[in-house]
């Protein structure tokens, strides 16, 4: 099964912020990015698990 990785922009879309917030706070915040090449790219099932768990805190 395919999965599409999300960029940073869908990110920022999907969390309401700016983009240059999620460039700004991803390692600090552990956004769990992947890089791919020099793109940093995540899957749709791993930010759904971020932000169940800072919901949780």
């Amino acid at each position: 099964m395919l999965v599409k990785l999300l960029t940073v922009a869908e990110v920022a879309e999907f969390l309401s912020k700016p983009r240059s917030w999620v460039y700004e706070n991803w390692r600090d915040e552990q956004i769990p990015f992947r890089r791919i090449g020099q793109s940093l790219r995540c899957r749709p099932s791993d930010l759904d698990r971020w932000l169940d768990a800072q919901l949780a805190e």
